[in-house]
């Protein structure tokens, strides 16, 4: 639905707002390895979400990120607007000039409110709303050997099953 970058944003701030430590900052290779992504780009990613004042950071030994705001105060929309600007469609669907909604055509006044369908998901939707408090804190990916070791043989099913 989003470009990788935006889709990384939403889940370090998800990871964020699931490890709310009350004060403590995340470091981002922490963050970027719960949630599975490349180290530098999720620093590049966090430093943008950042300068929009979405998240904090530190420097230092205890630096990293958090929340700059309260979870529930931060919509989806205003994450993934940080990489992908909002569509403003200047254009009339019906020709081949600009759209007036002084003049509207026959399917200007339909066409905004399916734009604005489409958008008010991503603004009515916090990252409070999307925060799994279920999951562990970090997921770590089972190594091979683990894996292995709980491949178990099941005589009625006459193959191996791996349990997980």
């Amino acid at each position: 639905m989003f470009g990788r970058t935006a889709d990384y944003a939403l889940r370090a701030l998800l990871l964020l707002a699931h490890r709310e430590n009350h004060g403590r900052y995340l470091p981002a290779d922490e963050i970027a390895h719960a949630i599975g992504a490349p180290r530098n780009y999720t620093s590049k990613v966090l430093n943008e979400v950042a300068k929009a004042g979405l998240i904090r950071s530190s420097r230092g030994p205890t630096g990293g990120f958090q929340l700059a705001k309260a979870a529930h105060t931060i919509s989806v929309g205003s994450v993934v607007d940080v990489f992908v600007a909002p569509t403003v469609n200047s254009r009339c669907l019906n020709g081949n000039g600009p759209c007036n909604p002084n003049r509207p055509c026959a399917a200007h006044h339909r066409w905004t409110s399916v734009i604005r369908a489409q958008r008010a998901p991503l603004d009515t939707t916090t990252i409070a709303d999307l925060v799994d408090n279920k999951l562990a804190p970090l997921v770590r990916a089972r190594s091979r050997s683990a894996i292995q070791a709980s491949t178990v043989f099941h005589p009625s099913q006459d193959r191996h099953n791996v349990i997980r």
